[in-house]
């Protein structure tokens, strides 16, 4: 295999697939957002830490980076999507 056959693939990139970071996309709010756990499973690490990240670097995030659901969000959510589980209640 040539050395530029693969090029593109995550493997040789280090980069994420859109189509795979494209289909963690949930709409909440009319504002496009990723759940916390999906940010963490992209990057390959636990979701407490991608929590703590943000909450050590507040100041390299806009204000609005990250926000809490109500509970009825939550409801809603977990009423439409089956594998929410894994949800509590952040979403970035």
């Amino acid at each position: 295999m040539k050395n530029n056959e693969n090029k593109g693939q995550p493997e040789e990139t280090g980069m994420i697939p859109f189509r795979e970071v494209e289909s963690k996309i949930l709409t909440l709010r009319n504002v496009p957002v990723i759940a916390d756990a999906d940010v963490a499973a992209l990057y390959g690490v636990e979701t407490k830490r991608v929590n703590e990240a943000v909450r050590n670097n507040l100041n390299r995030f806009p204000a609005d980076y990250m926000f809490e659901l109500t509970k009825s969000e939550l409801y809603v959510l977990r009423s439409k999507i089956s594998s929410t589980k894994w949800i509590c209640g952040r979403l970035l």
